[in-house]
Parts: C-alpha cells; structure tokens; sequence
C-alpha cells in the first residue's frame, strides 16, 4: 500500500501564498507563449508550438505530482514542467532557439523543437540518477499519440516494483507508489495509439493518470470530425470501473476551474497511486489563444462567436476572477504580478538569446582573422577579404553562415600555401561542431555493447544433441534466476511458453508477473518496455513473428531509437525485443524486411543470430549493457538440433563482430540467418566443381562488421556475393554500402560485387511458393558459378 503522507493544516495566508505562486506561474508561462511566437515571426526561432491555454490544468497536475513519479506527454506542457521547477524562461527560449549546449537547453541540447520536455535520468556518464528522488519526464516526441504507449511501460514499472520480489529497487521506485501520467490533446485521441494504451491498461490495472486537454480542435478540424459523440470521456463509458469488474474511474472537469480541477488531480492521484487504478481525466473547455502553432492563424477557422467566448473562459482570465470574487487577490496585485511576468519573461528571452549567440560570434570572429591571414597570401585576396567582411557583417551569425563560407573559400586556395591553415581550421571546427548535432545515437557509457567480452559456450564431451529450442530456453531459465529485474510479455509468451517452446515451463516458474502473456496489441507490447526498461528494469519485449514488428515500427523508430540521442544522453532504455523471423510460409509469416528496418530504427541493436545458441548469446550479452536490441531468431531453427552449453546464461555473442563459418579461395559469400543453411549446402555443390568459397555470417547488421573482417576476406578471394532474402535493395544494399564504401573492399575486387535477394514481392505460400519467391540453393549456386564464368569462361563454361 502507499505510504500516507501527513500534510500540514495550511493557514489561509499559506493558502493564499501557494495560489498566487500558480497564478504567477501561469502568467509566466503565456507570457513565454506570447514572447516566443514573436521569436518566430522575426525568424530568430524556426517554429514554435505553445501551451497557451492549458496553464491552469498544468497548475493541478503539477501539485498532484510526487517524486518519482513520470509524465510521458503532450508538447503543450510547457507550464506543467515550470510548475515542477523543472524548466526555468531561460531553458524555454533555448529550446526554441536549439541551444546545443545541454546545459543552457537540457530538454534536448537543441535537437527537438520548443515544446518538447524531459528530465535527465542519467548522469553526465550515463549512470542512473535516483528517480525516486526527483520529477521525471519522459523524452516528447512530435508524432501524436507516439507518447501513449510509453506511457503504459512506465506505469506497469510501479506494478512490477511492488509485486515482484528481489528488484534492487533503491534508485527506481519505492513500493510501486509512482504514478505514470500521460497528457494528449483531445485531436490526438482518434489515434489508434491511444486506444490501444487505453485498452492495455485497462486490463493490466497500472497506476496511470491520462489527462486530455480538450480545446475542441485538432489543428483547424472541429471535435465533430475527430470524435464520436464529439466527447471522448462519453465513448470511453463502458471503461468506467464498478463492483463487479476492473476498468477505469473517469473524471471530467473544466478547464478553467482552478478549484475543481486541484480537487480531481488529488483525488485522481490517490486512486491511481494507492490502488493500482487508471484513471482518465477529461479536460473541456479549454481554449488555445494563439492557434495550433507559429504556422497558421486560428482566426481562419474559428467563428467570432467561439473567439468571444475563448477569450471569455481563458483559464487564466477565469482564474483571475476567481482570485478577486474569493478576496485572494487584488486588481492592483494581480497587475503587479502579470507586470513582473513580463519583465522576467523579457529578461529571460534576453538572457537566452545572448547565450545562444554569444559562442557562435565568436567562432564567426576566429574564422574571421583566419580568413584575413589567409587572404593577404592569396591571388584571391580580394574575393576573399569580401567573404570575411561579409561574414563579419551578419548580426546574427548560424554556424551554418561559418563553415560554408569557410568552405567555399578552401577552394580558392586550393593551390596556395594558406591552404593548409584553412584546412586545418575546418576540420576542427567540424570535429568540434558536428558532435553536437550527432553525438549519442548510441551508448557512450562504460556499459555500450562494446564493453562487453566474447564468451564462448562451453560442452561436455558426451554434450547431447538437443531441439535447439531447448537451449534458448533453458538459456532464458537461467537468465530470470539471475536477473530478479528480468521479465518477458508477449503473444503466447505466458501460460504456452511461446509458439515455439522456447518460454516452456517460465511462466509456473517465475510467475504471471515476469513471464506474461500480451494481448494482440503490438505498439503497445513495445511501449510497455520503452516505459519499463525507462524506470530501470529489464525487460523483454516478444514480437510473435518479424512480420508483425510493421505495427510498432513507428514507435522503435520514433520514441526508442531516438531515445539517447533527442536527451543527448540523459535518458535511456535498453529494451530488447525478441521477435522470430525469415523462413516460414505465406505473404504474413515468413516476410524479411530487413532493410525497411534497418534503415527505419538506427539507435537500435539488429542482431540476426543464425542459431538458438547465437541468439541466446546475444540475449546474455545486452543484459549486460544499456541499450536497446532486436534479436531475430530463425523461425525454422527451433527444431533442429543444436548442442546443449554448460555455461548457460554466461556465454555472450559478440555484437558488431562477423563469424566465418567456412573458409575458401576464390569468392567471399556474406549472409546471416536461415539463409546461412542454403549458402553452406550450395558451397558443398559448389566445391564439387572446384569452386571454393568463403562462407561470412554478419551476426549483427547494426553494428556491422566492426572489426573489418569482410574486407580482409576480399583481399583473399577478390569477389564478393551477399545473400539475403529481404527485397532487391533491401538489406543486401546497407551490407554492399558498408562493404564496398566504409571497408573501401572495391579496391580488392576483380569482379563486380553482386547481390542475390528475394523476389520483389512477399513471399508466396508454401514450399514453392518459397523456392520461387527467396533465394534458392540453386539460385545461390548459379550465381556463384556466373561470377565465375566471367572471369575464367574456359574452366565455367555458361549454363546457359
């Protein structure tokens, strides 16, 4: 149960203190609206997008929000995060500035537009802050909806932490007391992200708060088109809970009724925090003075009638009057206050913008002398001196402005002897700029996936032969008896031990809470790790076939995969989802999509084990690292037989490192998973008619081939084939660009790189539908021996 907490009798004076505090607030936080659209409109901010309107709401979460606990949100929380002091005028100019110094932006170091909130779980080394100690906000993302189905992981958190035994719980939660609470515009609910979380957690019973702010519009579209009944909380009814089933406790309260609202977030917090309830709270009648965004006026889309009125029941406005109808207040301390809130807002921006700029001045004025030197050496002086004067006469210098005109200039001097200051100065300045832009994709901890050794398997020597499922199993076995923070959900993950046996007996082992089964709902299986793995634990998330990762690929790419990189690294979560993929039968079943995502979800691990050792490897390693994975167990793996190791739960796969499997002379072939199988059967044809190949499994596409083993094995062989059975450019084209651009293999090459791939369509049904949709053993064996026909016709003559 929660702890009860003890509350002072406030005295009126107290009262009275704290109200005008939140009236202060609020006016801070529109004035910082108002002062930052016309940051945009003179262009010293590229867009902005603001939460004018919403600030009494703001006001009552805020005081229901304790430490430890998460919000995961809308980007309209602007006064929310003031009111938790986790944002100050200053950091919400630099924000709509993109101020890449975290220390001046520390919502996103520039990298997300204004309007996009976080709190930094992680120190400077990526070591986990105590959560429990300060407010925490989930990393924004612009995608609506996106926000919902991390906001289900990081209630369930509190559910786990206070169920499950033996968590070492001491930064990330105290008894499971935290609430998760979740914000979105009431557009945003015709997003089937939000029925879905909303379902989700309904039948898990966590303890989340889901507020909408309902304004009526979803940009210039009306609530009649976007909702049924034009009210979410009236068509989400048959969620409310009663005495004979769980479900949700839904609230509604006006937007503008500073009074009501602080009641309904207590008592919302309550339910939520000591019962383990949902709770929704519907937020109507609020207003949004400026329209959308910086991009469109509202007055093209509102009738004069819905003007007067928003102009009558801004929150602020209603809040003000009630300050003066219950004497808390005066006209001339109210005007007192909403002067001083200009002033600070004023200031702030100010402040911001000079330390914004100031560092970019001066890099301008260092390119500025270089440029001068430079130029008193040059045929070019004269165009040069124009580019330097130039650039030093912009009042407003991006960093944009400097490296292209250095740049621009290099080629002028191309053959002078200044040349090589420039040059030198350039390459400087981009190493020393571009990191603020690119840095954290992934880890840069001491626990990324590089620090972690190879551990090979060990055997017994009378090691049985086993149904390779059995490994992965036993691995996973081993796995939960030593990580108590360890638990896996999915599609017949639970009671079945998954499709494929490889949870068997987990479930009666380590109970419903660790080893779960998930209803049909995709996103929001991966949302319930995001929010987990976000609050500490480690968390498996099961993707029942490749195939279906198409439902949550929008929110691997967009939340998780961009998760350290839009925090430039305060926030992380070392998610790993387990799906099963490649040979199969049918459009839906046996799909590869490789390259999609690849391509799709860069700060994301791809792992693509060719055997239930190598993936169970690969599991034991991310355990011991801080970031996200996929693993993509062969499908077709399960029961063949694969040795049982000794040291179950200890050996680690490498990541990022190749394996070859088979070495030869004369053609370098690079593969991964099922399709290994057919490329080692058609060497063995291929050796009968005396060609020898190399057989390389990439184990991991992202990283790939870390160590530059590939090219090392075309400087033996001088040709180079990649199978792969995802689409004609699909994954074959990352694994050719890496090959041939990054490892620099086409300077070994006697013979053009080829790839084989799959048709271009989906995999047909059946087994010829198999044959004749993906790479066959005779398709890979023609191929090879046409590489050679081209280079030696007399010793392979055609086939055909």
């Amino acid at each position: 149960m929660a702890q009860v907490v003890e509350k002072k009798e406030l005295t009126f004076e107290d009262f009275k203190t704290e109200v005008l505090n939140d009236y202060k607030i609020a006016r801070i936080s529109r004035e910082c609206s108002l002062l930052g659209r016309k940051e945009v409109l003179t262009g010293k901010a590229k867009f902005g997008i603001f939460g004018d309107g919403k600030e009494v709401p703001q006001l009552a979460l805020a005081k229901a929000f304790q430490n430890g606990d998460f919000r995961s949100g809308y980007y309209r929380d602007q006064t929310f995060m003031m009111a938790i002091g986790a944002m100050n005028i200053e950091q919400f100019f630099a924000g709509l500035y993109g101020h890449t110094d975290i220390n001046f932006d520390p919502m996103s170091a520039g990298r997300q537009m204004g309007g996009h909130f976080a709190t930094h779980s992680l120190d400077e080394n990526g070591n986990w802050k105590n959560l429990t100690e300060q407010k925490n906000s989930s990393a924004d993302i612009s995608p609506t909806a996106g926000q919902m189905p991390r906001l289900l992981g990081l209630a369930q958190a509190s559910k786990i932490f206070r169920n499950v035994e033996g968590i070492d719980t001491t930064n990330f939660s105290k008894k499971g007391n935290e609430v998760a609470w979740g914000t979105i515009g009431n557009a945003s609910t015709s997003e089937g992200l939000f029925f879905e979380t909303i379902n989700a957690a309904g039948v898990l019973q966590v303890p989340m708060v889901m507020s909408v702010w309902d304004d009526e519009y979803g940009i210039s579209v009306h609530a009649r088109y976007q909702t049924t009944k034009e009210n979410i909380s009236e068509i989400l009814k048959g969620f409310q809970r009663d005495e004979e089933s769980n479900g949700y406790e839904i609230m509604n309260v006006k937007g503008w009724d500073y009074p009501a609202l602080v009641e309904t977030y207590q008592r919302a917090s309550q339910i939520a925090r000591e019962e383990h309830v949902p709770v929704l709270i519907h937020v109507d009648e609020l207003t949004q003075p400026q329209g959308h965004s910086t991009s469109g006026s509202h007055e093209r889309y509102k009738s004069a009638e819905r003007l007067a009125w928003e102009t009558e029941f801004d929150c602020l406005a209603q809040m003000r009057k009630w300050l003066l109808e219950n004497n808390l207040a005066t006209t001339e301390e109210l005007e007192a206050i909403d002067s001083q809130a200009k002033k600070d807002v004023l200031d702030g921006k100010k402040a911001a913008w000079t330390n914004f700029t100031s560092p970019i001045k001066a890099e301008r004025d260092e390119l500025v002398q270089v440029l001068q030197t430079v130029a008193a050496s040059s045929a070019n002086k004269v165009f040069i001196e124009k580019y330097a004067n130039d650039l030093a006469a912009i009042k407003e210098p991006i960093r944009k402005d400097i490296i292209t005109t250095a740049r621009k200039v290099l080629r002028m001097v191309a053959l002078e002897s200044g040349k090589t200051q420039l040059a030198v100065w350039i390459t400087e300045y981009t190493a020393k700029i571009q990191p603020k832009f690119s840095s954290h994709l992934y880890s840069q901890s001491a626990q990324n996936v590089f620090a972690v050794s190879e551990v090979k398997p060990t055997y017994d020597e009378t090691a049985e032969e086993v149904d390779a499922r059995l490994v992965i199993r036993d691995n996973f076995d081993a796995i939960f008896a030593k990580y108590p923070e360890t638990l896996i959900f999915g599609e017949d993950s639970g009671n079945i031990g998954d499709v494929n046996q490889g949870l068997e007996g987990m479930q009666e082992k380590y109970g419903e809470m660790r080893v779960s089964d998930a209803g049909i709902r995709e996103a929001t299986i991966l949302g319930q790790g995001i929010g987990m793995a976000m609050r500490g634990l480690r968390p498996i998330a099961e993707i029942q076939y490749l195939d279906y990762l198409l439902y949550a690929i929008q929110i691997m790419s967009d939340d998780l995969a961009t998760l350290q990189y839009r925090t430039a690294g305060r926030q992380k979560s070392p998610l790993i989802i387990r799906t099963r993929g490649h040979r199969l039968e049918g459009i839906w079943h046996s799909g590869s999509p490789m390259g999609m995502i690849i391509n799709a979800i860069r700060g994301i691990h791809v792992l693509v084990p060719r055997n239930m050792t190598k993936a169970a490897g690969f599991y034991n390693t991310l355990l011991q690292t801080d970031e996200p994975a996929l693993v993509v167990e062969c499908l077709n793996g399960y029961r063949l037989k694969e040795k049982m190791p000794t040291n179950l739960g200890e050996f680690k796969t490498p990541i990022g490192v190749v394996e070859t499997l088979k070495e030869g002379k004369d053609i370098t072939i690079v593969s991964y998973g099922s399709t290994l199988r057919l490329v080692e059967q058609a060497a063995k044809e291929l050796l009968e008619v005396g060609i020898d190949v190399e057989i390389i499994d990439i184990q991991s596409l992202l990283p790939f081939d870390i160590n530059h083993d590939i090219v090392k094995s075309l400087a033996k062989t001088n040709r180079l084939l990649i199978v792969d059975e995802d689409v004609p450019g699909g994954a074959a084209a990352f694994i050719l660009q890496q090959i041939v651009e990054e490892q620099k293999g086409y300077k070994h090459l006697d013979s053009q790189p080829e790839t084989l791939s799959a048709k271009a369509h989906r995999p047909a049904y059946g087994t010829d539908g198999d044959y004749f949709s993906k790479p066959s053993i005779e398709d890979i064996f023609e191929k090879v021996y046409e590489i050679m026909n081209e280079s030696n016709p007399t010793k392979y003559p055609s086939l055909y």
